[in-house]
């Protein structure tokens, strides 16, 4: 993902999370460094119960990583730690920091992301300049306490249908199901446990690829 800007930040098919409570003991760093080899090119942070300290220990040595990689590196949430690593991205939730907050406080390069779960929301992210979405959850997750009920596929069409702006689909995506969601018209998918609990990383996101490439032929 070579000159990373806020326009181009979702050019690639995974986009990555971490969740260490699903990582089978191994640490983010750990497995950040195992998507990366398996040429992984966008990375989120996501760890909502870590002390702010250790947070920033781990974002800046995974940013260090996403930098000698040529990988894009998003935080989740932390919008302070995300300018203190220099961050490519933040993506905020519906009930977090207003996105024109957001904005004032990251500055002009930096990305935001913003989850969406229906129709209006991804209308009012559109018009409030965010400059991705998340669209989702398509499929029933437990990877977060606070998750809302699965959207399917019907909003998934309705953004391709009715906007330009990038997004990831995300949200109980599996081996099993990401053809479909490929074939509904999502470009950049998002998977955390399918792929931080797999013991062989780089074989899963060979596998993934395989499924994404299939459902474009």
């Amino acid at each position: 993902m070579a000159g990373i800007n806020r326009a181009n930040i979702l050019d690639t098919d995974l986009y990555c999370l971490t969740a260490e409570k699903f990582s089978l003991g191994r640490s983010n760093v750990e497995v950040v460094r195992a998507m990366l080899d398996a040429d992984v090119r966008l990375i989120q942070y996501r760890e909502k119960e870590k002390k702010a300290g250790t947070k920033l220990e781990e974002c800046l040595r995974i940013r260090e990583m996403t930098r000698e990689a040529g990988a894009a590196f998003i935080v989740n949430d932390d919008i302070d730690i995300a300018i203190l690593v220099g961050a490519d991205g933040v993506h905020v939730g519906q009930e977090d920091l207003p996105i024109e907050r957001v904005r004032e406080l990251v500055g002009e390069d930096m990305a935001i992301g913003l989850s969406t779960h229906s129709p209006a929301q991804a209308l009012d992210a559109v018009r409030r300049g965010a400059d991705y979405i998340g669209v989702g959850p398509i499929f029933r997750t437990y990877t977060k306490d606070d998750v809302v009920d699965p959207v399917g596929f019907e909003y998934l069409e309705h953004v391709v249908a009715e906007h330009d702006i990038p997004f990831v689909a995300i949200g109980g995506i599996k081996q099993h199901n990401i053809a479909e969601v490929v074939r509904r018209g999502a470009r950049c998918v998002a998977l955390v446990t399918e792929i931080v609990g797999d013991k062989d990383i780089a074989g899963k996101i060979t596998a993934l690829r395989a499924e994404i490439r299939a459902a474009k032929e």
